[in-house]
């Protein structure tokens, strides 16, 4: 199993999209002869709005269970500009699962020391930068600079390529329309400025730079997790995977369980996708939601270490809150909890 995450992990690397299918003959069997894997290209699902979605499935089969968890590259917070908004915004998106990438021109504001929780540090041109970071269509690119002349830079640069998921500017309305117009008889794309979001950030009465930041991930939030953000027919992620737990499992050596939650109802904890490696002195990593029902994955995972078996757990979170303070977010979970086997 874990040369197929490193696979996987490779693939998202490279910037694709896949999805790992998996076939169970029963609720609890043999990894080896009772579950077959294999890679599979993402096939959006359309919910009852018509919006696409890549998200977790977990399908009956006449003997079985088939679980189909799509995978897409890591999703990047692209910051232009590093100064007083750019900072509790990298904060706020790196809390978010976000890797956090940022550019300035300006040795104090582009550092690692002023930016830990950034994954890259660019100190150079703007334009520079952003050739170096080479924008796909899963980046969230969030410009605001030092300076008109540099807002405009960043925005002719990221245009002229691969259009991100979010693209937004700062900026007043009358400066903004200023430059629209500006681009637009230079011959830029009139579809691609109309999609960018400026003024940047959903409308929340921000003042401070923490606000702003806050308003700004908002925004962001929401071109990534709701269909109606952003182009029409776009497939937008409803999955709870990190890339960090699956690079973690292709990587480790030694005995350990792997869980991952395959259905999420309600208001759980985590939702499906979520992933956790559990070793054989209990050490964790990831998470499938904390508290009770957490603990009651790792002791299964902890029975599972080197048996070679798998099995599915049913959670039900909507019990006596007033008993199980843990608990009290309610919904219910299946779990996939199964020895690694190599």
């Amino acid at each position: 199993m874990t040369d197929l995450y490193s696979e996987i992990v490779q693939m998202l690397k490279d910037g694709k999209s896949v999805a790992l299918e998996t076939e169970l003959t029963a609720s609890e069997g043999m990894v080896r002869s009772g579950m077959k894997r294999r890679l599979v290209p993402v096939t959006p699902v359309i919910d009852h709005k018509g919006r696409s979605a890549a998200k977790v499935t977990a399908d009956p089969l006449e003997n079985g269970l088939r679980i189909t968890e799509p995978f897409l590259p890591p999703e990047r917070l692209i910051i232009l500009g590093g100064g007083h908004i750019a900072l509790p915004a990298a904060k706020i998106g790196a809390m978010c699962g976000l890797q956090v990438c940022v550019v300035d021109d300006r040795p104090a504001f582009a550092s690692t020391e002023r930016f830990p929780m950034a994954s890259q540090v660019i100190c150079d041109s703007y334009e520079n930068g952003i050739a170096r970071l080479g924008i796909t269509a899963f980046d969230y690119v969030v410009i605001i600079t030092h300076g008109h002349k540099y807002d405009a830079d960043c925005l002719r640069a990221v245009i002229s390529g691969t259009m991100p998921a979010y693209l937004g500017m700062i900026g007043s309305r009358r400066r903004v329309q200023a430059q629209m117009e500006m681009l637009r008889k230079e011959g830029y794309d009139a579809d691609r400025l109309k999609s960018v979001c400026t003024p940047i950030g959903l409308n929340i009465g921000a003042v401070t730079p923490e606000e702003i930041a806050v308003s700004i991930l908002a925004e962001v939030i929401a071109y990534r997790r709701l269909a109606e953000y952003g182009a029409p027919g776009r497939c937008y992620a409803e999955s709870d995977a990190e890339p960090d737990v699956l690079e973690q499992i292709s990587r480790m050596e030694g005995p350990m369980a792997a869980a991952a939650v395959i259905e999420a109802e309600g208001s759980s904890p985590r939702g499906a996708g979520a992933r956790m490696i559990v070793c054989p002195d209990g050490t964790v990593f990831g998470s499938t939601g904390g508290g009770m029902a957490e603990a009651a994955v790792i002791r299964e995972a902890l029975a599972l270490i080197g048996s070679g078996r798998y099995k599915v757990v049913s959670l039900d979170l909507s019990g006596d809150v007033s008993r199980y303070d843990a608990m009290a977010c309610g919904g219910k979970l299946r779990v996939l909890i199964e020895d690694v086997v190599r």
